[in-house]
């Protein structure tokens, strides 16, 4: 089945920013071209950066915006073949051994071949987005890969190159139209090289002041100008300094919001101390704010803003 106007893939760098636009995701020109050639080229897309500079949002906001399913494999420490790829459906294949038994099936070949067939076949994330529909591939997002091992990694070597994974007792399974991959990591540990070869890479950066102030305007609607301006300097402030985690893109998103929902029009003292839990995620980040220093920061952010102003 042909694509249609809504799922095409956008033909030109420019295109793919107008796409992501159109969906409120505001993505600079190295981002763009990058996600340009994974799709030109059919090839994963690995995005590193720190936790909640919008990695997971790009999966998200492409499959909104090119009308595919999103697939997602959330990965976590532990995570296992039987968890991300498939596994058999064990009760119905005890069913079918017991009943066959019961009629005097004596053929092991012909039973095995009858319980390791696909209706007992469960399908996870893995196996599931190489079995997309033609002509409309799921966007398969790998998200926060380093929480995983290597053995884990390892694994994922043939999904990623070939668009196949080999399930022993049923053969190889492989993509009729390979699913637009993208995969994340926060960096905890390092991926290891065999895996990065096989994607296109980005470094998800936090967004310059400009670039923040912008996503405010489109994620917060109601949020007053001066209000937008004094947080976006704010939190490109706080992330100069040595903080245990740097607040993202979703952070500030996060806060603009809650300043929004209290009614307030510009930042005071005792109104960042209130409500830094939406901001900052670490008690010793925290209370280190909530003093002298984070009176400090203001006073600088307002005499700054003061002064391009004049």
């Amino acid at each position: 089945m042909a694509e249609t106007s809504r799922t095409a893939l956008p033909e030109t760098i420019d295109g793919i920013i107008d796409l992501l636009a159109a969906e409120d995701y505001l993505a600079g020109r190295p981002l763009a071209t990058v996600l340009f050639l994974a799709l030109r080229m059919k090839r994963p897309l690995f995005l590193e950066g720190e936790a909640g500079v919008g990695k997971t949002e790009v999966a998200k906001v492409l499959a909104k915006a090119l009308d595919r399913p999103l697939i997602r494999l959330q990965c976590y420490e532990g995570l296992d073949v039987s968890s991300a790829v498939y596994e058999w459906n064990y009760p119905a294949q005890m069913l079918e051994i017991r009943m066959a038994e019961a009629s005097g099936v004596s053929d092991r070949s012909r039973l095995e071949g009858d319980i390791f067939s696909e209706r007992y076949l469960i399908r996870r994330p893995v196996l599931q987005a190489l079995q997309g529909e033609p002509g409309r591939a799921p966007v398969f997002l790998i998200d926060e890969l380093d929480r995983t091992d290597e053995a884990f990694e390892a694994f994922l070597l043939e999904v990623l190159s070939d668009f196949q994974v080999t399930i022993p007792e049923f053969g190889t399974v492989k993509a009729a139209e390979p699913p637009i991959v993208i995969v994340t990591s926060n960096r905890t540990r390092e991926v290891h090289d065999a895996l990065k070869r096989r994607c296109l890479y980005h470094w998800v950066d936090y967004p310059v002041a400009a670039d923040e102030l912008a996503i405010i305007r489109r994620k917060v609607k109601g949020c007053n100008e001066q209000l937008s301006r004094q947080i976006v300097a704010y939190v490109q402030k706080l992330r100069t300094i040595d903080l245990f985690k740097n607040p993202g893109i979703a952070e500030t998103i996060d806060w603009a919001t809650a300043l929004t929902e209290l009614d307030r029009l510009a930042l005071d003292p005792e109104t960042i101390a209130d409500t830094l839990g939406t901001l900052l995620k670490y008690q010793e980040d925290i209370a280190r704010i909530q003093g002298s220093e984070g009176e400090k920061l203001l006073s600088e952010v307002k005499a700054e803003l003061l002064a391009k102003a004049g």
